[in-house]
């Protein structure tokens, strides 16, 4: 198995090959749309099983990346690396089982051009299995900005009445922030002359250099994650986008802001890390609550889980920058926890959506009488997104709050009203939706989940409890790596104080 090339099959090889074969499939409309969602479904599956071979064959004692795949080209400035280390092995499972939940999510939702829906969807799945993939910095930024195209298909075809304006501020946002980062990388490269992740990491930036670097990855990071005030695209993405685009939006493309910062901001700039800490505290204090605020204000649905990603988010940010390792744990853990939980709620917005064709909502109330398993499916993830005790929320919650409070007490104390405000938009949400009596005439004929819908459900509903009950497991994947982080941000930082103490 060491010499099996698993992670260029998980990117390119199975995902490709669907692509392909849905390509082939022709004949009647009807026909053409089961087909290429049956080859989507099969084939993102058999991708999900793979992938579950790195948790097989991953060693938890090493914080060294796993599974390498080394490919020079004769003349190129970059090379084809791959691996996958601590930090990044968690989010290839997490993307590769939304991919299938999503692509079965879809059976009702997308009746036109679902062979284009269809390949759009494995194309994504590639360029973000592959972004966390990546060794190589300009692979990277390919894969980082590779996504954008097929995201932004997914909105603009596919959306909402207003899906060509989202589409164009999700990408134009996002786009803007990158520009700035590819100048970073170009300076790296020119600086260190290699374009080599581990090798950048090792190589030690001078602290002026480090803060215009560490500004330049910020711009696109923070627009990725969204930190505030630059996340009023998602709002906007979110409301147009089909559900299952919300879903990879909310659980995956939000990570690779945190990602980036785990992977590139932190051991690669600790000076200029330690320099914007307050900057990054400030802004994540002023998400949580701020837009929980907003959230509570909202009357559709899609628009309150979205603002309330913003909130959770802010969360990740506080534990990354907290640089102590229940904070750094509980920041991972907080990112795979909101993909799972908030890609479930977005797939309870869209089960409502797709009998009504309304996210509004003061359209539902009284729903746990007519779809009681609807009602404790939503129960769960609404827990969970609280940070219920025995969800997989209120594990990253509590890690990053201990980390928090051991960097600044203040912080954790103001990042902590976010628990409270979080209930109380989340408990709002749901009264409204499925308590009171069942008056509107439009919502007596309501059907119950079908088979289906609770087969989309199902693994994410034991994934938030397995996370929740016993993270063990998942922390013991972070542990090595988020403490090699550490050693090596502080070896840095005192390798440059050395310096500074040095020089005349």
């Amino acid at each position: 198995m060491s010499d099996f090339p698993i992670l260029s099959v998980i990117i390119f090889f199975i995902p490709l090959t669907g692509v392909l074969l849905i390509l082939m499939i022709r004949g009647e409309e009807e026909i053409v749309a089961r087909n290429a969602r049956n080859v989507a479904l099969w084939t993102s599956s058999i991708n999900f099983v793979m992938s579950l071979f790195l948790w097989v064959g991953f060693d938890t004692s090493t914080a060294a990346f796993q599974f390498e795949e080394n490919l020079q080209w004769e003349g190129a400035f970059f090379s084809y690396r791959v691996g996958v280390d601590g930090i990044s092995m968690l989010f290839v499972l997490l993307t590769t089982l939304l991919t299938p939940i999503c692509v079965l999510a879809s059976v009702e939702a997308i009746k036109s051009r679902v062979k284009e829906y269809m390949i759009a969807f494995l194309i994504m799945e590639t360029m973000m299995v592959g972004m966390f993939c990546a060794l190589d910095i300009v692979l990277f930024y390919i894969f980082f900005e590779g996504v954008l195209i097929p995201m932004f298909l997914v909105i603009g075809v596919w959306g909402g009445p207003r899906r060509i304006y989202a589409a164009f501020k999700f990408f134009l946002f996002t786009l803007v922030g990158s520009v700035l980062m590819l100048v970073a990388i170009l300076t790296m490269y020119l600086t260190a002359g290699t374009t080599d992740i581990p090798a950048l990491m090792a190589h030690g930036f001078s602290p002026a250099l480090q803060n215009w670097l560490w500004l330049a990855f910020l711009a696109s990071f923070a627009v990725k994650l969204p930190m505030w005030p630059v996340h009023t695209w998602l709002p906007d993405a979110h409301v147009e986008a089909p559900t299952a685009g919300s879903v990879m939006l909310a659980g995956v493309l939000l990570k690779f802001g945190a990602y980036g910062f785990l992977r590139f901001s932190l051991p690669m700039f600790p000076d200029a890390t330690v320099f914007f800490t307050p900057l990054i505290y400030t802004l994540s204090i002023v998400a949580v609550i701020y837009t929980s605020l907003v959230a509570l204000a909202q009357e559709d649905m899609k628009k309150l889980i979205a603002y309330s990603s913003v909130a959770h988010m802010g969360f990740v940010t506080v534990g990354a920058f907290s640089l102590t390792t229940q904070g750094l744990q509980g920041a991972l853990f907080q990112a795979l926890s909101h993909g799972v939980v908030s890609a479930a709620l977005f797939l309870i917005v869209g089960v409502v959506y797709d009998r009504m064709h309304s996210r509004e909502i003061s359209a539902y109330e009284g729903l746990v009488q007519r779809m009681p398993a609807y009602a404790l499916i939503f129960m769960l993830f609404m827990l969970a997104s609280v940070g219920l005790p025995g969800t997989s929320g209120f594990v990253g919650e509590f890690l990053v709050l201990v980390g928090a409070f051991q960097a600044n007490s203040w912080v954790a104390a103001l990042t902590a009203t976010g628990v409270i405000l979080g209930a109380t938009y989340m408990l709002y949400l749901y009264r409204r939706v499925i308590f009171g009596k069942l008056t509107k005439d439009s919502l007596k004929g309501i059907l119950d989940l079908s088979p289906r819908e609770i087969a989309v459900f199902a693994p994410l509903v034991l994934l938030m409890v397995v996370m929740g009950v016993y993270p063990g497991p998942f922390l013991e994947v972070m542990e090595a790596s988020v403490d090699n982080l550490l050693r090596d941000f502080e070896l840095a930082r005192a390798a440059t104080g050395t310096l500074a103490q040095a020089s005349p």
